[in-house]
């Protein structure tokens, strides 16, 4: 299993490992998507935007990236955080999650040095763990820790393709095995993830490619709407990142949301719709008190000071 965003923002194109990953991902995610459409919500059409999304095009589909866009913070560490509670690993691990959380929350960024931590830590934890495992353990965590940390504002957005009668899925860095729990829980159709190799169904602690991340996000999402038959020119997608400018420069209906500086500069330069759902102002408007965005901000920043210094 592999974390999230591990990659340096590359300024080239797909390569063969970035194009492996794709295609593992997309291949991961039509196994898991049946299952996850048979458990959707029934759609309530009165929700769906009258003029985009639009209704009963099933050629058309959403692709949502999770960290900052969907849930506040990165995956993975809650994911961590989970698996320390139940002695996957010992507290300095631990203390390094924090700090990559607390970097990520106050900068809004993706650290590649620490994502590139994050990422072999996660395999070392998991090599020689059933994959069913992991799964099950999944589900309990969402619930401890990333339940609550869902953003309204694009959950509602999600729920508007999903009541237009598209398929929506998510399209991450994170393992596949922690997308698809936090799709099927969300009611999405599925999920593009990272695709960690296993063997007999345990986990080797190798890749298979590299992590979806950049370009290999971009190729998961060519792949998929190969497969599902898909016009991307009638397609949305969703991010925070400037790194995942390569997938939202695939789709006719691109959107920035609660972006960085640079995906901000180029959505405005494209004309690219921008949602931000972090300020004060936007999160009352879906129902976030401000207050508790700040407490939880300084609140991770305390924990991981804590740490450290225990460490010490």
């Amino acid at each position: 299993m592999a974390a999230l965003g591990w990659l340096t923002p590359r300024r080239r194109s797909a390569t063969a490992r970035s194009v492996l990953a794709g295609e593992a991902s997309a291949e991961a995610a039509r196994k898991t998507s049946q299952e996850l459409e048979d458990l959707a919500p029934e759609p309530d059409l009165a929700v769906a935007e009258p003029e985009f999304p639009v209704l009963g095009d099933d050629r058309a589909a959403a692709f949502f990236d999770l960290d900052n866009t969907v849930m506040q913070g990165a995956a993975l560490f809650h994911f961590g955080r989970g698996l320390y509670k139940r002695k996957f690993f010992e507290k300095r691990e631990l203390a390094r999650f924090a700090w990559q959380q607390a970097w990520f929350r106050l900068a809004g960024v993706e650290d590649p040095e620490h994502m590139q931590e994050a990422r072999d830590s996660a395999l070392s934890i998991v090599k020689g763990h059933r994959v069913a495992e992991l799964m099950t353990i999944g589900e309990e965590i969402y619930d401890e820790y990333m339940a609550e940390r869902i953003w309204p504002g694009t959950r509602a957005l999600a729920q508007a393709h999903l009541d237009a009668g598209q398929k929506v899925w998510l399209v991450t860095a994170a393992p596949v095995e922690i997308a698809t729990v936090i799709a099927r829980r969300l009611g999405l159709t599925g999920a593009l993830g990272t695709v960690a190799e296993s063997v007999g169904g345990v986990y080797t602690g190798k890749l298979v490619g590299e992590p979806l991340h950049g370009p290999a996000k971009a190729e998961a999402v060519r792949a998929l709407a190969a497969a599902e038959g898909l016009d991307l020119g009638r397609c949305a997608a969703y991010s925070d990142s400037h790194n995942d400018i390569p997938m939202l420069s695939l789709v006719g209906h691109p959107y920035a949301i609660n972006p960085d500086a640079k995906l901000r500069k180029h959505a405005r330069a494209g004309d690219w719709r921008l949602r931000d759902y972090r300020t004060a102002r936007k999160a009352a408007k879906v129902g976030i008190p401000a207050a508790a965005g700040v407490g939880a901000v300084a609140g991770g920043t305390a924990a991981a000071i804590a740490l450290h210094r225990r460490r010490r």
